[in-house]
Order: structure tokens, then sequence, then C-alpha cells
């Protein structure tokens, strides 16, 4: 959604739609004002309406287009859209713009009859009988719950998230419900409490697979691989030959490392969906994962061939990193984009991957204008809040301060098992994880999600009653208490190891919880990746990732966050004083050994030479990365920022000087590529 304008934020819209129901629409539009500079989407949708109802097709098409244009993910636009070409006899561009409005907000019953009684006048039985068993669920839905669809859609979650208690607490055992409310709380990053609803869902009606499809994903989200896929594999047994759900299973295999079975379930479902795009793709991920390069290109290139549409699979090619697009690749990428009727999501998917075909051939005013592309659409759907992440950081260095944790001091799980590697993602952190592990004593696992969820936890509770609980609650914890978020955090992660005495959580968001990790694993050691700022911002800016991390869609907010991230490290360097070993990616680039020896030093592990030789270990890799540290040191980005410097003033702006020296930026953008 767009934000709101002051002018907007004073619309009577009472007054509004009184006029509306009167058929006063000029009255109406007088009190929108959707001419004004910055009139809101929410403005200029009431607008439209009334343009629809006078006549006046092109000024309504003229603000659907301004709302689309910022927010194409607009559930009301595109319906309104769809009655605009109903009414003009434009049965096709109807059923396209509905059912995009479905697919972007679920409420919406007008779009979902749009849609059948198209299809029952084209007599498309089949089509018409999927669209009437999901208006059938909508209309049987309470009307609080299709309410709380609504503000889920426009991604106001909060009040989502009131409605919706309010209706359980009438109503606790309505599964509906509580499928909405772990929705909210799986946006919100309670994943716990999304297992438990989910969990108690399946169990008061074992019979709606929708309700445990849910639950088999929160068990993978919240990386309980062995519950998920046991929940898997009996919704496989008791409806055997469904394909949904022998691909749900293949996926929790691949989540769990069970590369083979993964391979095979995805094998099944293309037994029954031969050349499905979906699954072919899903194919690919498994073996990219488990360093089958050249047979993961197969796969994404069967999946294009089954359907060209299909983004997800262009992207995971760019995505490869050691990918090269031929000129065909890049006319079908931008032939595509053309299409008006490509969803949003295939076009950002492939907004990115043109963006890094064009890099790979130096055409850098191209590609960044793709990379940019696909930003702008993945910012519009996307309610990131600088200003909200800024106060979050701020409160740690509030919070969390020297004397804290000296009154805690030997609080905590005394084990020194875990090795936390944090920093801004694209840091270098994934390289780093792959020296360690392949050090005897020490295992990789992955980006846990463990602490985070415990913030999320403490962040529910309260101090006082006003102050939200975390960081604020970490002052009223007790030894014993935080002793045991260090125990549950060791037992919770211990699916992950292989047998080594050390284990390594590479989750780069943890750099704002050290404070946390310090009170409940005091004798836990952090890594700090920390890369170059400006080439550090630039590759989170063009890499597309799967989730979070929304500050990475907008240079500005990119660098605001790096210059946050900058403070909070230098607070834990003053209050907890050699806690965080900090390695600079371009230094492990130019002394691998010397770096190497640092670590395990810092780490108490003795050197092995294999640690050197990291690009040899086999182990499964999920990062965009996985395909870079699989080689021998690889300097090939350190400087590919300077290519794009033109296009960086934002980045640079928000850094600030301390953070990037006049210096930093070359006389010949391009004469430093290696």
């Amino acid at each position: 959604m767009t934000a709101v304008s002051g002018a907007a934020a004073t619309l009577d819209e009472a007054a509004v739609r009184s006029r509306m129901r009167a058929g006063d629409f000029s009255g109406a539009l007088e009190l929108l004002a959707p001419d004004e500079p910055g009139a809101d989407s929410h403005r200029l949708y009431l607008a439209a309406v009334c343009y629809r109802f006078q006549g006046d097709s092109a000024q309504a098409e003229n603000c659907l287009n301004r709302i689309l244009a910022q927010d194409p993910e607009h559930g009301h636009a595109l319906q309104e859209r769809g009655h605009l070409c109903r009414d003009r006899g434009d049965a096709d561009g109807a059923l396209r713009a509905y059912a995009y409005a479905c697919r972007a907000n679920p409420s919406l019953v007008a779009s979902f009859r749009g849609q059948l009684a198209i299809l029952e006048a084209r007599d498309n039985r089949e089509a018409a009988a999927r669209v009437r068993a999901q208006l059938a669920h909508l209309e049987d839905l309470p009307r609080p719950l299709v309410a709380v669809t609504d503000l889920l859609a426009r991604g106001r979650l909060l009040q989502a998230e009131t409605l919706c208690r309010r209706f359980l607490q009438e109503s606790p055992r309505q599964v509906e419900g509580m499928r909405l409310l772990a929705e909210i709380g799986q946006r919100l990053g309670a994943l716990e409490e999304a297992e438990f609803l989910l969990e108690s869902a399946a169990m008061f009606e074992p019979e709606n697979i929708a309700a445990r499809i849910d639950y088999v994903r929160v068990l993978g989200r919240r990386q309980r691989f062995a519950a998920a896929r046991e929940q898997a594999a009996r919704l496989r047994g008791e409806h055997p030959g469904n394909p949904q759900l022998e691909s749900l299973h293949a996926v929790q295999c691949l989540q769990a490392g069970d590369y083979d079975a993964a391979l095979e379930g995805f094998a099944a479902v293309l037994e029954q969906m031969p050349g499905d795009p979906v699954t072919l793709t899903a194919r690919g991920h498994a073996l990219k994962t488990r360093g089958d390069g050249d047979d993961a290109v197969a796969a994404y290139r069967a999946a294009l061939d089954s359907s060209r549409h299909y983004g997800e699979a262009w992207y995971s090619l760019a995505n490869l990193k050691t990918y090269r697009f031929d000129d065909g690749d890049i006319s079908s990428m931008s032939e595509l984009l053309q299409d008006a009727d490509l969803v949003t999501a295939d076009r950002v998917f492939l907004c990115f991957a043109l963006g890094k075909a064009l890099e790979d051939r130096r055409d850098f005013a191209d590609s960044f204008a793709r990379y940019a592309e696909g930003n702008r659409l993945k910012r519009s759907a996307s309610h990131y809040d600088a200003d909200a992440v800024t106060r979050e950081l701020a409160a740690q260095r509030e919070y969390c301060s020297a004397s804290l944790f000296s009154g805690l001091s030997g609080a905590g799980a005394p084990a020194n098992d875990p090795i936390f590697i944090v920093g801004m993602p694209r840091a270098g952190s994934t390289l780093l994880e792959q020296i360690l592990s392949s050090h005897s004593q020490v295992d990789g696992t992955q980006e846990l999600p463990n602490v985070l969820a415990m913030s999320q936890q403490l962040r529910r509770r309260r101090v006082g009653d006003d102050v939200p609980g975390y960081p604020a609650v970490l002052e009223a914890l007790k030894p014993d208490e935080l002793r045991a978020l260090g125990e549950q955090f060791l037992a919770d992660t211990g699916i992950h190891r292989h047998g080594a005495p050390r284990f390594i959580d590479k989750m780069p968001n943890n750099f704002r919880h050290i404070g946390l990790i310090h009170l409940m694993l005091p004798n836990a050691r952090i890594i700090d990746a920390r890369r170059e700022p400006m080439a550090c911002g630039f590759s989170n800016f063009k890499q597309l990732f799967a989730e979070g991390q929304e500050f990475s869609y907008d240079l500005a907010d990119t660098g605001r966050y790096y210059r946050d991230y900058v403070a909070l490290m230098a607070h834990w360097d003053t209050v907890l004083p050699g806690k965080v070993l900090r390695v600079q990616h371009e230094d492990v680039l130019d002394d691998l050994e010397g770096q190497v020896r640092r670590m395990l030093d810092f780490l108490g592990l003795p050197f092995e030479e294999s640690c050197l030789r990291y690009f040899e270990t086999e182990r499964a890799v999920r990062t965009p990365s996985s395909e870079q540290v699989r080689r021998p040191i690889y300097r090939d980005a350190k400087q590919q920022w300077h290519n794009y410097a033109a296009w960086l003033e934002p980045l640079r702006d928000a850094l600030g000087e301390s953070l990037v020296p006049a210096t930093s930026t070359p006389d010949s953008p391009s004469a430093d590529i290696h």
C-alpha cells in the first residue's frame, strides 16, 4: 500500500460515502479531489468508483493506473478494473482482473462472482466449479473473518490480530479463525503461537486438509523438520495419489536434508503432472542445495521449457551466480516483461534475473534499471518502516547496558557450543561458515530462527503498563530463566548438529540480539561478518531474498539499516568488550590463512589445513552464495558496485561520510573489475 498523504489523512470518508450512497458522485469527487498531488491510493480508489458510476471510464482507469503503478497488488483496484472491463464488454480483461484481484485479496466476493458469471456464460464448467467452491467457502465464513482476511491482504496486521482475537474469544474452536490468527502470528514472527494454533486446529478438525497443511508448513518454518516430515507423511498416507500432498512431503524431506527422498517425491509428482514448472523448480532447488549444479540448471531449464512465464525458474538460474544467460534468454525475458498480463510475482523474478544477465554483459545502465524496477515492485507491497527499525535498535542500546551485564554475570547456560555469525546479509557470512564448518570440531547448520523467535516471545511480555516487553524485560529476567532460555536454544537446535562439539548459527539478524545471546549463553562466541558498506549495500539491493530483509528494496533504507547496524555493533563492543570478533570480508579475500588463524584462535580451536580448502567440503548450503563458496576465493564481487556508482547516490548519502569516505569512488567506475 502507498503511504497515506497528509491530504488523505483529513478525508471525511463518512461524508464521501454518504454522497456516493445518495448517487451524488460529483459531490463525492469534490471531497475526494483525486487530482491533488499526493492523493493516496484509498482516495484514488473511491474516485475510480465514482467515475465508473458516472460513466467516465477514462478517468476511472487513470485513477486505477495511478494506484497500480505504486501498488500492483492492490486488490480493490484490480477488482474495480475488472468492473470497468466487464462494463465495456471486455470479458477476457475482466476475467484476468478479477482473478488477479482474488489472488491479491481473497476476501473480494464481487471478484469471485464476476469470474463465475463469465465462466458460466462460457460454459467452462471445470474452472467455474473451482471458483464456485472458493466463493462458497468465502460466503460461509463469519463476517468478522472476512474482514480479517481483507485487513491481512492490505497489510493491516495489528487491526487484523485484534479483530481475530476478539472473534476467537467468542468462538474458540473456529478453525478458520485459528488459521487466520496463525497466519498473522507468522507474519509478526510469533511462530510458537502459530504452531500451537494450527496443532489445535488439526486436532479439532482432522479432516481439514488445509489446516493440516498449514500445520506442516509452520513446523517447517520453526525448523522442526522431523515433526514436519512426520505430519506430511501422515497426510500423504491418508490421501494416496494426491500430488499436492506428495509435493508437500517432498519439500519437508528437502528441508530435513534428505535429498534422495525429496527427489523421489518430486519425481512422483512429475509422473502425475509432467512438466509442472513449480515441481521442476523445486527439484532444481534440491539439486542445487546438495551441490549438483549442472543437474539443477537442467531442472530449471525444463521448467522454462514447460512455462516460459514462470519467473521463479528464470531467477533460480540467475541466483546460481555462476550461470550465464545467452542472447535468446535475454530477448525472452525482455519480451515477457512487456506483457501487461504478467503477474507481479513473475515480473519481480524476471526483473532480478534480467538485471543479473545484463550485469554479466556489462550493460550496467539497463541492469540497474531492472534491479530498480524489481525492488520498486517489492517495496510497493512492503510495509517496512525504517523509523521503527531505528527505534528498535536504539532500544537495544538503551536497555542493554554494561550494568545489566555485570549484574547478571554468571547467569545463563554455560555451554560454549554455539558460534554465532552475525552482520548484514551479503557480507560474507556464508564464506565464513563454510571455512569454519570445514574444521573437524565444527558443524555448519544454516540461518537458524531460534533467537529471533525467543525475542518475539519476550516482546509479548510487558514491563509496567505501556513499555514493550523486549528488550526492557531483560532487566527483569532471573538467572534461572536465562539459563532455561540457553538450554532451550541448545535443545531446539540439536536437530541440525552432526556430532561435532561446536556448531554455527549464521542468522545475520542476530546482531540485533547479542545482549540476549550473551545473557542466555555467556560462553558462546560471536563473529561479526563485516563488508565494505557500498559493496554490501549494493549487493543487498540486487539480491531478491526469499523473505525478510525488507530494507533491501530501497537504497536509502539499505544505507540507513547499515548505519544503524554499525552503531549497534559499536555499542556491543563498548558494553561487552572482547565478546565479538570483527572479520572484514576484504581481509579474508586478501589474506585467507591469516584470517582463518585469527578466527580459530578466537574460538579456541587448533588450526586445520581443511579450513583453507573449504571449497572441497561437501555439505548442503542454502544461501544465495551456495555456488560461490564451492569455489576457491571469490574476488569477482569485491568492486562490482563501482560499475553502478552513478546510480547509488541515495545509498551513499544514507551511509554518510563517516562510513563512505570520498576516496572510495574511483575516477573510472569500471576500472576495478577483477
